[in-house]
């Protein structure tokens, strides 16, 4: 089973995406407090983490070059409301990009599988990290 830490500071994205990647068989542990973004990927070690640039007053590019330096084999997809990041050269440090839509829930499942590289069940286990 692969596991996936959500960082995001809105709850109904947290439990939003949860559910979505509950539904294709992965584990899933969310944190919406940047400060306990290291705590949380130490204890659960993530094959992917999605995370949104906009995060209660601290940069989400921070976090991706912190994860990345860390960790650069674990895929990090930024998933933010706004498309106009996807060409910034900050970008290119990250795995995949998707601009959040309700309308797009299939996309975005279908791009964590393909970063994640298996196809998709249908098993979960769920958390949020505080």
């Amino acid at each position: 089973m692969r596991s996936v830490l959500i960082i995001d500071d809105q709850p109904h994205m947290r439990q939003l995406l949860s559910e979505e990647l509950w539904d294709i068989g992965c584990t899933v542990e969310s944190v919406d407090d940047v400060e306990l973004v290291g705590q949380c990927f130490e204890d659960s070690l993530p094959d992917l983490v999605v995370l949104d640039l906009y995060l209660k007053g601290f940069d989400g590019w921070e976090v991706l070059r912190d994860i990345k330096r860390r960790h650069p084999r674990v895929p990090v997809l930024i998933v933010t409301a706004y498309d106009s990041y996807r060409d910034d050269p900050r970008a290119s440090q990250a795995d995949g990009y998707m601009v959040k839509s309700f309308a797009h829930l299939g996309d975005l499942k279908q791009k964590i599988a393909d970063l994640l590289a298996f196809n998709l069940p249908t098993r979960h286990v769920s958390a949020e990290c505080s």
